[in-house]
């Protein structure tokens, strides 16, 4: 198998960044294919898949009982969480 043979569905950040952003911005709107039909570049369907499960696997969106992709992830809500000592596992 050759070096690129397993990358061939490897996102580049700046692929991954933009459908953050775009999930961000419509959060609750769209199904995975619709979403993925709107995005404002072309991405490779097993590409965007990849994208879909990564955010998934790292917390960052959620499926809803529709299908619908949201983005749940909160990184003011965890500093705030990180900064209460009575949190602290001690």
């Amino acid at each position: 198998m050759s070096a690129s043979a397993g990358s061939a569905h490897s996102p580049t950040l700046d692929t991954i960044r933009m459908v953050e952003a775009f999930i961000l911005e419509h959060s609750g709107e769209y199904r995975r294919r619709a979403l993925w039909e709107r995005l404002p570049r072309k991405v490779m369907y097993q590409t965007f898949k990849t994208i879909i499960e990564y955010l998934l696997e790292s917390n960052k969106i959620a499926i809803d009982a529709h299908g619908k992709i949201c983005w749940i992830h909160d990184p003011d809500l965890i500093q705030w969480y990180r900064a209460r000592e009575d949190l602290r596992i001690r």
